[in-house]
């Protein structure tokens, strides 16, 4: 955008749920709200987010836009909060976030009884009930489950070991990961699990290396992400370790540190931009954002949150133009015709790489959204 959201943030942080004056900055059209865990566990993964949001121009789909920037601190009651205030005091034309699983999940029910769309950026499964207006952006649990089980194949994994948050993001992953085994012929010899604000997981790792498993998997998101990996390789863990897209962020490898060496990763394009053959769809979408964002923010800050919020700015420019052709911005019609259009995207050309939103899934990204990355020396390198 053409203003600097610099000064603004720490006023915006002063206290839980305090909009920013962002929010009333640009002259009426589009209102978009942002529920983001700007502070909290989550923060790793909302602070990248919301400096996406910086880089963002005055319009959207060619008419103004405003846009309101709430923190949820990653609690799921403020996020909730946060949602009602976008919806009933800022009339919002679509509601974007959370940043982790639980806290987007509270977003849904406010979402649905509204009539407003979500766009989440965080992966989980709409429920029945809130279907018709949720979108999860990122890739979906099967999509970069399934690309982890066929290295696991690949490389002879006959035992597992899991580890993941003690949360709904921990729930659907480990709800993906027991048939996904059982189907592999892999099997699955400890699960053991921790909360988002532990600083230890002494005992559990003791209880996943007991069992002696050929490669672990951890469920997490984040920074604490680091925590159960950096345990295993103190007390000797030599075997294969995965982690999840919700760690794919040089915070982690950072906090993480040489114990990250050799872990596999589904990802998002950018994460290896430069890596990318010329010929994968996303090269140019993903480089381009990596540039502007390091730009701005430094060499090496580049994270696949914040390319999930610019990836949820260029689906809505696309889907804006298809909905003020039948309604006004901040009418009922207008969320019914914004909600039609998104869902109806296809071979948008993204950060992460091509959006084709399933309709049966609302989800954004299929396979040819993710690649598998590892850590190499301390740097993510593309695998083949």
């Amino acid at each position: 955008m053409k203003l600097d959201i610099r000064g603004w943030m720490a006023a915006a942080l002063v206290s839980l749920g305090a909009a920013s004056p962002l929010a009333h900055a640009q002259p009426a059209g589009v209102t978009i709200g942002l529920t983001l865990s700007t502070t909290g566990p989550g923060a790793s993964l909302g602070i990248p987010e919301r400096n996406a949001f910086e880089l963002l121009p005055d319009t959207l789909g060619g008419l103004p836009v405003r846009y309101v920037v709430l923190d949820d601190a990653t609690d799921p009651g403020a996020a909730s909060r946060n949602a009602r205030r976008l919806v009933q005091e800022h009339r919002v034309d679509a509601i974007v976030g959370s940043s982790t699983t639980p806290a987007t999940l509270a977003v849904t029910a406010v979402a649905a009884e509204s009539g407003t769309l979500q766009i989440a950026l965080s992966p989980f499964r709409p429920a029945p009930e809130v279907f018709d207006w949720v979108l999860s952006l990122p890739q979906s649990i099967p999509v970069m489950s399934s690309a982890l089980f066929d290295d696991m194949k690949a490389h002879g994994v006959k035992t597992l070991g899991f580890i993941g948050f003690a949360d709904s993001y921990g729930e659907v992953w480990l709800n993906d990961v027991r048939p996904r085994a059982k189907e592999a012929g892999i099997e699955l010899v400890a699960v053991e699990r921790y909360a988002r604000t532990d600083s230890s997981v002494t005992a559990q790792t003791l209880k996943l290396a007991a069992t002696r498993p050929d490669a672990v998997l951890v469920v997490a998101s984040g920074t604490p992400g680091a925590l159960p990996m950096v345990a295993l390789r103190d007390r000797g863990y030599a075997g294969r370790i995965y982690q999840t897209h919700g760690v794919a962020n040089n915070d982690f490898l950072r906090v993480a540190g040489k114990s990250a060496e050799g872990a596999v990763i589904p990802a998002g394009a950018l994460l290896v931009a430069e890596q990318l053959p010329a010929a994968h769809p996303s090269k140019e979408a993903a480089g381009s954002f990596v540039r502007r964002y390091e730009a701005r923010h430094g060499a090496g800050s580049r994270d696949l949150f914040a390319g999930y919020a610019w990836d949820a700015y260029l689906i809505l420019d696309e889907a804006v133009p298809m909905a003020a052709r039948k309604a006004r911005p901040g009418t009922a019609e207008f969320r019914t015709a914004l909600r039609d259009a998104v869902m109806a995207t296809r071979g948008l050309a993204a950060s992460h790489g091509v959006i084709n939103v399933a309709p049966e899934a609302h989800s954004a990204y299929g396979e040819d959204g993710r690649v598998l990355v590892t850590v190499e020396e301390g740097k993510w390198k593309l695998m083949p």
